[in-house]
Order: structure tokens, then sequence, then C-alpha cells
């Protein structure tokens, strides 16, 4: 682990540090002001917390509307979400006592979001943060030869039931009931696609292991081979994975050619990421920006009831 990792974290900015009240009016004040230069902070620092501005979910709106502009909807996303506002969702619907391992969204498509924001609408009685990885150091923490398998690419395939079955619906992935919008979405993202007999539908599609970042040009590890592999999933993951070819669980992944990817692989690439990890422990109010590219997420597991939104902007 590099000296920087060590040290590196995401950057809190609360109402002292911003020189404003402790009040969302002040956070909006401080938001207004900064402007252009709030960009050039978050590239610098990877991941901004802004706590002790009291926000609540009823008044996130107006703080949103000044971090994400332009917020996107989480069409083509693989995990169970609910929609609670406008390009508002929450945050990963998966069970308390499970580990979400890192991850940068949408690293699987063809275009994925540039910022995420994440807000505390109630913290877990007990664990639940979100951790945060610097790509770059996750990318550096790999052995070579995983690095090298990697070179050519992921080849990732999913299969979408029509309304019942396993995983998600196309319809709730691409929020639309119109196979015209899907195709339509799929042919921009040069992905491969059958419409199957029973109203599903398979999608396959290449996209490379690392990226650069467009500003930086710093490379780093994005892709979601770990996630999309039943050997990083746990024992529901290999059993599924006996009883079912690997072209029709809900989503697989290979190398770009085709060639399996060996479980000592994945389980690498998961614990290393969750090894290079730094926690976000939540405070009710608080809000958590992070370069998509720079930074990849993940959820500890928790207990109690916990209320994260997220909402994403190019």
């Amino acid at each position: 682990m590099t000296e920087t990792q060590l040290t590196w974290a995401p950057l809190e900015v609360g109402p002292s540090d911003a020189g404003v009240p402790a009040t969302v009016a002040g956070l909006a004040e401080y938001l207004t002001a900064a402007g252009p230069a709030l960009d050039e902070r978050l590239l610098t620092a990877k991941a901004l917390v802004f706590r002790g501005f009291g926000v609540t979910e009823a008044t996130l709106d107006p703080v949103l509307d000044r971090l994400l502009a332009d917020r996107l909807s989480y069409v083509h996303g693989n995990s169970p979400r609910t929609k609670v506002g406008a390009n508002v969702y929450t945050s990963t619907e998966y069970p308390a006592e499970f580990t979400i391992s890192m991850h940068n969204e949408l690293s699987y498509s063809a275009a994925w979001p540039a910022r995420l924001l994440f807000f505390c609408a109630q913290a877990a009685t007990t664990g639940g943060a979100t951790s945060v990885v610097d790509a770059a150091h996750w990318l550096r923490s790999l052995d070579d030869e995983v690095r090298a398998a990697y070179a050519d690419g992921v080849r990732y395939t999913q299969n979408l039931h029509s309304g019942f079955g396993l995983g998600k619906s196309w319809q709730e992935t691409f929020e639309t009931t119109e196979r015209d919008q899907v195709e339509e979405f799929l042919r921009e993202a040069r992905a491969e696609w059958v419409w199957k007999r029973d109203g599903g539908l398979r999608i396959g599609q290449v996209r490379p292991s690392t990226t650069r970042h467009p500003v930086t040009g710093e490379e780093v590890w994005f892709n979601q081979s770990d996630q999309w592999h039943p050997a990083a999933l746990g024992g529901e993951g290999v059993a599924l994975a006996k009883l079912l070819p690997a072209d029709e669980l809900p989503q697989s992944v290979s190398f770009a050619d085709g060639r399996p990817i060996p479980d000592a692989y994945v389980l690498q690439v998961r614990d290393r990421g969750l090894a290079g990890a730094v926690d976000v422990d939540w405070r009710q109010g608080d809000l958590l920006v992070i370069d998509n590219v720079l930074v990849a997420h993940g959820r500890r597991p928790y207990s109690g009831k916990r209320r994260v939104l997220v909402a994403m902007s190019n």
C-alpha cells in the first residue's frame, strides 16, 4: 500500500471550513459562491463530504441542483434501487448483512456518470459505511499477472427477464416498456442483443478493464468483473452458477475473447479494492460527492434501518 493511499481520504467540508452558517441555506450559499472552483476542488480531493449543514430529505433538492446540475436516470443500471424523486434513487437495495464490493458506477456500460452524490437520510444503527477507494491505487495494487490478463478487456452478458424471473426485468433496467427505446439505447452503446422467446432480453458487450480520467489522464481500474462473477458473490452465486449455464445467468462475465476469468483473479480484484478502501461513516444529513472515475465505492454491512439516497450527473 502506498503512502498516498495510507493518507488519502475524502475532504470534509463543514460550516466553519466554508465560512457560512450551519444551515441548508448556508450550504447553498457556499456552493453558489464556489461555482467552477468546486469542480477543481473535487478533481484534486477526488471525494468531498459536506457535514453539519442540517440537510434533510425534504430540503435536498436545492442542494442537488447546485451540485448536480443535470441529474441522470439510472438507465441500464443492474443493481436493485427505488426511484424516489427527480432522478434520485435509493442506494443499492442489497441485504444489510452483506458487503458491497468496490466499483465505479456503470463502468460496464458504454457511458457512465462523471459524478455521484450520496445523501444520508438515516444512518444505520451500526456499520453501513460507504467505502471509497482511489481507483488508480486499486489498479496499482493488483498483481502484474492479473493486470496483463485483463489487458484486452472483458465481456459482460446480461439476461433480463420480461417480468418474472431472477434479477431485474428489462423494463426496470431501461425504465421503459418500449422495445424500440431499448434497442436505440443498445445500438448507441455498441452492444449486442437478442430478444428471447420468453420475452426476455440477452445483452452482450465488450468493455475495457481500465480507463483514463478525461482531465487528469490518470489510468484507473474500471470494470465490475468481480461483481458479475459467481466466485466473488459467495455461496449463493456459486450455487446458481452450478445450476445454470453461464450464458443463462442473470449476469456473467468473461475475458473479451470469451475465455473464463479464473476465480483467483476476481477474488484478488475484490479483496484488494476493499483492503484499500476508506470508510465514510455516515451521520444524518451528510452528503458525499465523488468523481466516479477517480474513485470507486462500496458499502459495509450494517444493522438497523439505513436510508442513503444517490444521484448522478455528467
